[in-house]
């Protein structure tokens, strides 16, 4: 065995699966601990997720952001998560960082999320949107979906006897070459 191998991180958070949740938000993995700036998806305050949020629904991007303590409004975000019926998890449930990085490149999925239980367990499912190309690959692999969209396109695939549509969005990181209003532009599809 390799001691200089990096060691397994499990997932910090719990699913977040609200009752009647018919769009869930599967990402890869969140980054380390150091880079939060709260305890829920999405942390990172240079992320632009909850931005991307605030442009869709409210034409704000920051609606949901405290800029004078650098995080997010958690006490908004899960009101309106679970007023939406939006889920949140991510596509592994452990991992070892290859790189002290928070990004998918440097990720190798040590144990995928059992992503058709979780399907399975919401009945109200019909969208899933996966937020970067690790989550979506993760995904397909796991529901045999050969086709994988583009960004900002959808594929549908047939589970447990339901139709459900996969969408591929843009990586709400900073490192994704895009403004946050244009990725709000790709998220506004579905979001709205």
């Amino acid at each position: 065995m390799n001691d200089n191998a990096p060691c397994v991180e499990r997932h910090p958070f719990e699913p977040f699966l609200p009752c009647g949740c018919r769009l869930l938000m599967l990402g890869s993995f969140p980054p380390s601990e150091r880079r939060w700036s709260m305890r829920f998806y999405y942390p990172n305050f240079t992320n632009d997720m909850w931005r991307i949020f605030g442009l869709c629904y409210f034409n704000d991007k920051m609606h949901f952001v405290n800029q004078k303590a650098k995080t997010f409004r958690l006490d908004l975000i899960i009101p309106f998560l679970r007023e939406h019926g939006i889920g949140m998890y991510d596509t592994a449930t452990a991992v070892r960082r290859l790189k002290n990085t928070a990004s998918d490149k440097d990720l190798e999925v040590v144990e995928p999320t059992n992503l058709k239980a979780m399907a399975g367990s919401l009945p109200c499912l019909t969208d899933i949107i996966t937020t970067g190309q690790k989550a979506t690959s993760v995904l397909a692999d796991c529901f045999g979906i050969t086709g994988q969209p583009s960004v900002g396109e959808s594929v549908t695939f047939e589970f447990e006897g339901r139709l459900l549509r996969l969408w591929r969005m843009p990586s709400s990181s900073r490192a994704y070459p895009m403004t946050v209003e244009k990725k709000a532009e790709f998220y506004a599809k579905i979001l709205k």
